[in-house]
């Protein structure tokens, strides 16, 4: 099979003469022998092709692309279209070193041969930075993997077959011209991914591995986002998973009889009791007073959280009738799905509000939150809006003014339930009528990889596909960080478990939408 690597150089820094050289050379250092290169650059073109020249001992075919101005989706398509061979290896060196490994091309090549369906290879790869040589393991595609912010590395292999069936990229995408290509060639060909166990990798690729933070994408730019929300619509329509605006909603169901208060406000728990005391009197400096607040301690009875529920239980030190009522729920398991579950069972609130242990409410939060449901009986499922908050050592509360008000404006009402799929978050708080969690139910890690983590994102996306989210654009909640949260500084091990918990998520949803559609 004859292949075309095409390389991918742009001067994003200061040209690095070493770098480029130990690229270059681990093409010309292939195993397989029949390929042709193609080099798209935009500045240096004199230097690297000197440095090309010098490598190329066996005198390779070289074709060069000048990239000038040019979006990088009418770049790739210009490569795409010169390339008379098989198949193309793209190496996307652009901002980082990439080194072959010497097989990278042949195993690219078999895999191809073996697996009639495949459009496009990727594989795991090895990452140097300053803390040595590390392993990243790629997840396995499938139908729910549609965030734009998957990792599939930055080399992998093309089917010129594959390219033919999609006719290359949308020419008037300018920041996710890659994100275009793979949801693409996933409608028609099978991905295929090349695990590694030990020393396996394809390549090498020379970077400072950035640490992992959760409020990332509120830094993203406003045009790549709407970009990247138009490529996904366009994907979901054409496997007839995108949900019409206004299509399918109807009524949320009637409250039962039971509900004699207007919310619930439900916090699961475990072993914060330096925390679960400013969560409780926030929903008790609520400006409706119809509320209860359910307590769900999952640590046992051992739990040291219990105790400072109590203080406000009947008989306490905390106890002021004239305030919402507390419950308390001790389950021996750390389950969260259990712990919504159990509580909406025993709720006596028309709605659940949501609110984390070590979270705040703001005082108008619920009254804000009824006057959604009010405007629409259509509205299953209401979002807010939030503010981070940071706790220092000595116990005091700061605003982290570096971080916007969260207000996820990527939910609008004729998109908001597509564009879902993309993101990895609705907002906060969230608040459902107790009917229709008694209805479908909190997730209780069933899903493969669900390890307490996206049961609420799985609770939205089957809300949104029947009923209209209403959201408050205004902040109503304060997040709380501090050294013992769960939502940054986190490991990459987990990073993808929780990956892979969502992903199968969307899975199931976009399942169901192209039944829902049918």
């Amino acid at each position: 099979m004859k292949a075309n690597i095409l390389l991918h150089h742009s001067k994003l820094a200061e040209y690095d003469k070493a770098a480029f050289g130990r690229t270059i050379q681990s093409v010309f250092a292939q195993t397989e022998q029949d390929f042709e290169l193609t080099v798209i650059v935009d500045s240096e073109v004199d230097a690297i092709l000197e440095q090309i020249k010098l490598f190329n001992t066996r005198s390779v075919k070289v074709n060069v692309i000048s990239s000038g101005e040019e979006n990088l989706s009418v770049q790739l398509n210009k490569a795409f279209k010169s390339s008379s061979a098989d198949g193309i290896l793209y190496i996307d060196n652009r901002n980082q070193e990439v080194v072959l490994k010497k097989s990278a091309l042949e195993i690219c090549s078999i895999a191809t041969q073996n697996n009639a369906n495949v459009g496009m290879i990727y594989s795991d790869y090895e990452l140097s930075g300053k803390d040595g040589v590390n392993e990243v393991r790629l997840l396995k595609h499938h139908i729910g993997r549609v965030r734009d912010n998957q990792d599939y590395g930055k080399v992998f292999f093309l089917t010129q077959q594959a390219l033919n069936e999609i006719r290359g990229i949308s020419e008037d995408i300018k920041f996710n011209a890659l994100y275009d290509l793979r949801l693409k060639v996933s409608e028609k060909s099978e991905m295929l991914h090349i695990a590694n166990r030990y020393s396996g990798s394809l390549y090498r690729v020379v970077s400072q591995a950035k640490a992992h933070n959760v409020f990332d994408y509120l830094l993203a730019g406003k045009d790549s986002q709407l970009e990247a929300e138009e490529i996904l619509s366009a994907h979901l329509k054409r496997i007839n998973a995108y949900l019409e605006p206004g299509k399918h909603y109807s009524p949320r169901p009637e409250a039962d009889e039971t509900a004699t208060l207007k919310a619930s406000v439900i916090i699961p728990v475990n072993n914060r009791p330096e925390f679960i005391c400013d969560a409780i009197e926030s929903v008790q400096a609520q400006t409706i007073n119809e509320v209860e607040i359910i307590v769900v301690v999952n640590g046992g009875d051992e739990d040291p959280t219990v105790e400072s529920v109590k203080n406000y239980l009947q008989g306490g030190e905390k106890y002021d009738e004239s305030k919402p009522e507390v419950k308390l729920l001790i389950h021996d398991m750390n389950n969260l799905g259990l712990c919504f579950n159990s509580a909406a069972k025993i709720a006596r609130g028309e709605f659940y509000v949501q609110l984390d242990s070590d979270d705040q409410l703001t005082p108008d939060a619920v009254e804000k939150v009824l006057k959604v449901y009010e405007s629409d009986p259509k509205i299953g499922m209401v979002i807010g809006s939030y503010e981070v908050w940071e706790k220092d050592a000595s116990g005091a509360i700061k605003r982290m003014e570096e971080i916007p008000v969260v207000t996820h404006d990527e939910w609008t009402e004729d998109n908001g339930r597509n564009n879902l799929l993309r993101i990895n978050g609705a907002g906060a708080p969230r608040s459902i009528p107790i009917k229709l969690i008694r209805e479908i139910g909190f997730s209780m890690n069933e899903e493969p990889f669900a390890r307490n983590y996206g049961e609420d994102y799985q609770m939205v996306m089957k809300i949104s596909e029947k009923h209209r989210i209403g959201r408050v654009w205004v902040p109503i909640y304060k997040v709380i960080r501090h050294s013992g949260g769960t939502d940054h500084n986190i490991d990459q091990n987990t990073i993808d478990r929780n990956d892979e918990a969502k992903d199968f998520m969307r899975k199931e949803s976009i399942l169901r939408r192209i039944k829902l559609n049918k």
